[in-house]
């Protein structure tokens, strides 16, 4: 199994965006690339200096990394600074935070791309990850849980890939 971490706003959207992708095994939604101890959703809010982040586990033989980060990219405004939708602050920055060099080709590949498309530099960064905090209990699968939860990831995106 993979690992990526992708910062894109709120959380949960991106949660509930990526579950619907096969090879992709589990998610995880938490804190990333703030200080060195694990912060409270309050504290985040207050400008902890982590952002939200999901992780992301996925199976390389069933969907490649290039593959996620289009999917990532789809429901990011990649030229946004610390907003996405209506969420605004240093805890919803973007984000691509990786844990292995090895992933930088895919990464840089999709980032080139998004740049030409975008005709200039993007506002996502792109760095290896320093931690990642697990979020509350009531933060994982929120949408699954509160349906009508905002979040800035339009509902269409959420059934691109139908895996029952």
């Amino acid at each position: 199994m993979e690992r990526i971490y992708l910062a894109g706003g709120c959380f949960w959207g991106l949660q509930k965006f990526f579950d619907q992708f096969a090879g992709v095994e589990r998610t995880e939604v938490g804190y990333a690339n703030g200080p060195d101890r694990a912060p409270s959703y309050q504290e985040v809010c207050a400008s902890s200096g982590h952002a939200e982040t999901v992780l992301v586990e996925y199976d390389e033989k069933k969907i490649d990394l290039e593959k996620l980060l289009d999917y990532y990219f789809m429901v990011i405004d990649p030229l946004s600074y610390n907003r996405q939708g209506m969420d605004m602050g240093v805890q919803y920055r973007t984000g691509v935070f990786y844990t292995d060099e090895k992933q930088l080709p895919a990464i840089g590949k999709v980032f080139a791309r998004e740049e030409e498309k975008a005709g200039r530099k993007l506002a996502v960064l792109c760095e290896p990850l320093k931690n990642f905090f697990s979020a509350e209990e009531y933060h994982q699968k929120y949408l699954e849980k509160n349906p009508g939860g905002y979040c800035h990831i339009p509902p269409r995106y959420y059934g691109l890939e139908d895996r029952t």
